[in-house]
């Protein structure tokens, strides 16, 4: 398939086309037969059926829908003009929109899952940016930080606790990890309002990766940087007080609770599939002879039999199938799960599930508490 490469020569070498990844999972796929019949199923799968792996029709009502809300949003806001709870409750939907947009188009066009075409899956990357986020660090962070080193300790950026959490059993433990399955949700609920307003900024200008440190960003990324700030705080904050007159207490209070409800969702449909009581966490990269096996080791599913968790989530709960075909449209997920358990039960490997997605948040806050008291085995 034709490489799909969108970022610029400066950082290619820590965002893989998908040419290149494909290309990688073929070589690991020849190291021993389960990672090789599994590879060979999961293609076969789109060629039997005749169907294209980026967005089916499915797929475009998301997307639609999903930009319907968000715009629909924000004209009854400014046509109506509703006051108090009302607009609260208007200014909430805002941001439910945000997280579907979030979960199911942005991480997608992320992986150039949406379709064949860069400049398509450039242009709804741009919902990052439309939310507050940085796309383009997201993208880093995400292919260089997460996908490339799961679960690997100092390497992959979905472990950082900044001291608060202890994610994996080699990182130091603090006398207030003991607590850490307590006041998990609190900080989640904290994610979105860290990355608008820290996390990328940091990221840009006091990295802590190497890779990042590494890295001479485009100047026009710290354009759009500072611009994205500026527009997502100018309509979310700004607007609302002077076009409608607004308490700016009202609009901060509605704008923090679009954030809770953002952060603390977005946050738990990523811990629940790697950082949970049965994942693996690998103490390097060598452990593994082969990558198929280090993502069975590291992931695990949930709810997969949930069409509706399914739809609402972007098909993040068939983890193991977005890590096993990340250019490929999470509407496909569910058959790719079907093979992967199949195959996987067939040459008698481990897979890892949870029925549904409350289970999944309770082993998550068990391998906190674990941890946090170094009970963890």
């Amino acid at each position: 398939m034709q490489a799909v490469s969108t970022l610029k020569p400066e950082v290619d070498d820590l965002v893989p086309s998908e040419a290149m990844l494909r290309s990688t999972l073929g070589e690991l796929s020849a190291a021993s037969s389960f990672p090789k019949v599994l590879r060979r199923r999961l293609d076969r799968f789109f060629a039997e059926q005749n169907i294209s792996p980026k967005a089916d029709r499915a797929m475009w009502v998301k997307i639609a829908a999903g930009l319907v809300v968000l715009a629909g949003s924000w004209a009854a806001i400014y046509a109506f003009r509703p006051h108090s709870w009302k607009f609260v409750a208007l200014y909430l939907l805002v941001g439910l929109a945000q997280t579907f947009l979030l979960l199911n188009i942005a991480h997608d066009s992320n992986h150039n899952a949406i379709s064949s075409m860069p400049r398509v899956n450039k242009t709804l990357n741009y919902v990052f940016d439309l939310c507050g986020i940085s796309s383009y660090m997201w993208r880093i962070l995400h292919h260089r930080g997460h996908h490339s080193c799961i679960n690997l300790h100092g390497e992959d950026d979905a472990l950082t606790g900044r001291g608060i959490f202890r994610f994996t059993p080699h990182e130091p433990r603090a006398p207030m990890h003991r607590f850490q399955h307590i006041y998990a949700l609190f900080f989640y609920a904290m994610f979105s309002l860290d990355y608008v307003f820290v996390r990328d900024f940091e990221c840009f200008f006091f990295p802590s990766h190497d890779y990042l440190r590494r890295t001479r960003h485009p100047l026009r990324e710290y354009a759009i940087l500072f611009g994205g700030k500026a527009f997502y705080l100018t309509y979310m904050l700004v607007l609302p007080v002077v076009v409608l007159g607004k308490s700016p207490l009202l609009v901060a209070a509605a704008f923090l609770l679009v954030h809770l409800v953002v952060g603390l969702s977005v946050s738990l449909v990523f811990q629940t599939t790697h950082t949970v009581d049965t994942t693996y966490f690998p103490a390097d990269r060598s452990e593994f002879d082969n990558g198929v096996y280090h993502i069975f080791a590291t992931t695990a599913d949930y709810a997969t039999e949930n069409p509706v968790v399914g739809w609402l989530v972007g098909g993040l709960n068939h983890h193991i199938a977005h890590h096993l075909c990340p250019f490929v449209c999470h509407t496909h997920y569910a058959p790719l799960t079907r093979i992967v358990q199949e195959t996987a039960e067939e040459f008698g490997v481990p897979y890892r599930q949870h029925p549904t997605m409350t289970r999944a948040i309770w082993h998550h806050l068990i391998l906190l508490k674990q941890l946090g008291n170094e009970t963890y085995s």
